[in-house]
């Protein structure tokens, strides 16, 4: 093994999230607020720009997802990494309606490489066991760089609001290099060449990664759970900023600029996320990495569904923030349990592949509900918010039927 290859891969994790997270941060904390401001989009193209992306998704999740399992972890990373930069670079470059719908479509692609992927990779490297606490480790350092990522996108917003998305896109692009650089992988054992009879073994990974979202109740709700959460995220992820764009923001620093004001908003919801987690994880860590986190699971559920219906009917600047940043808190903080708990039961076979299903159920949910619920927002922007909220009601009730014994819970392979 070359010695550019020997980082530590729960390092090389936390590294690689945490670059992700502030890069993303350049590109999304100021991209809506560009769209309309640069772009000249309005909201019906708003909503297709969401749909583009998940249309993309939904295509491309599982093919890319069978190519992380039957060829590499690594270079499906990496692939992912140089197109979403590709994107990211496309849209702020040129802000018209037709590129920024194939940026999506380019980053989209690559977001499919990556995801699973990287999950599935240090699930290999550290065993399932031990990927648990380093999920929940790695979303401090997420949350952490994200914090980092939105004021410097702030501060590159005020001189151009394309200015961030050009950065994230260029870092994004030199991220996949230096990885397929030092990104180690010891524990994947790909398929070789003499045996590659392609359509076969992609039928069979496929197949058998089906079998197990349709045996195991674990992976059976939670991608259910997914498309549920996609049926409602689309329209909120696309709405929300049309609301806060209603109100009146007051002056600060001498400013009322939304740039300033967005930027802010999602400094704020970063932070708390940040807090809830560590406070958690000092707390509470057991139940963070319990073996059947369905009870916290079901609160973060229920507190999101709060979150989005109290929005939804707020009539005033400060109870939609306090709602919105609740919102943000139960769904950030949730995601690296769900994460670990579907882990835990899949084996390293089809590790990718299951993952990429329940990523493609979210997918199938945002482009089945978002253009619905973006149409009632033509007409009422409360109805739309309102019914985001709603449709999330049977999760909470999904977690808590599910029900494993201990000896279910997949061995590592």
């Amino acid at each position: 093994m070359p010695s550019y290859r020997s980082a530590d891969p729960t390092r090389t994790y936390y590294v690689y999230n945490a670059a992700w997270s502030f890069l993303a941060a350049l590109s999304f904390t100021l991209n809506l607020v560009y769209y309309v401001r640069d772009a000249g989009l309005d909201p019906l193209q708003m909503v297709l720009v969401g749909t583009t992306l998940e249309v993309a998704c939904f295509l491309f999740e599982i093919p890319t997802g069978i190519v992380a399992d039957l060829y590499s972890r690594r270079l499906s990373i990496v692939i992912g990494f140089l197109l979403i930069g590709a994107g990211f670079l496309l849209q702020g470059l040129v802000p018209a309606f037709l590129a920024i719908l194939a940026a999506q479509v380019l980053w989209g692609v690559g977001f499919t490489f990556t995801s699973g992927a990287d999950q599935a990779w240090i699930t290999d490297e550290i065993g399932a066991e031990q990927a648990g606490r380093v999920f929940i480790r790695a979303q401090q350092f997420e949350l952490a760089a994200k914090i980092a990522g939105i004021v410097t996108a702030g501060g590159l917003g005020l001189i151009s609001l394309p200015l961030p998305m050009v950065i994230s896109g260029a870092g994004m692009m030199l991220l996949g290099l230096l990885l397929a650089l030092f990104m180690r992988e010891q524990n994947f054992h790909r398929t070789p060449r003499a045996e590659r009879e392609t359509f076969r073994h992609l039928a069979e990974t496929f197949k058998h990664g089906l079998g197990v979202a349709r045996r195991r109740p674990v992976v059976r709700t939670l991608v259910v759970v997914s498309l549920i959460g996609g049926l409602s995220s689309e329209a909120f992820d696309r709405l929300w900023s049309v609301k806060m764009l209603t109100f009146t923001f007051p002056a600060v620093f001498g400013t009322s600029d939304p740039a300033f004001w967005f930027t802010v908003l999602a400094l704020i919801g970063t932070l708390l996320s940040l807090g809830t987690s560590l406070t958690l994880d000092r707390l509470s860590p057991e139940r963070l990495s319990a073996a059947h986190p369905t009870g916290i699971l079901a609160t973060f559920a229920v507190l999101q569904i709060v979150g989005v219906v109290g929005f939804a009917l707020s009539g005033s600047l400060w109870p939609a923030l306090a709602a919105l940043w609740l919102t943000t808190v139960a769904g950030t903080v949730a995601y690296p349990v769900q994460s670990a708990w579907l882990n835990r039961h899949i084996d390293s076979r089809s590790r990718a592949t299951v993952l990429s299903m329940v990523s493609q159920a979210n997918a199938i949910g945002q482009v089945a509900g978002g253009p619905p619920l973006g149409a009632v927002g033509r007409s009422s922007l409360r109805a739309a918010l309102l019914a985001s909220g709603l449709i999330l009601v049977p999760i909470p009730a999904l977690y808590l039927r599910t029900r494993v014994p201990d000896e279910a819970v997949t061995r590592r392979s």
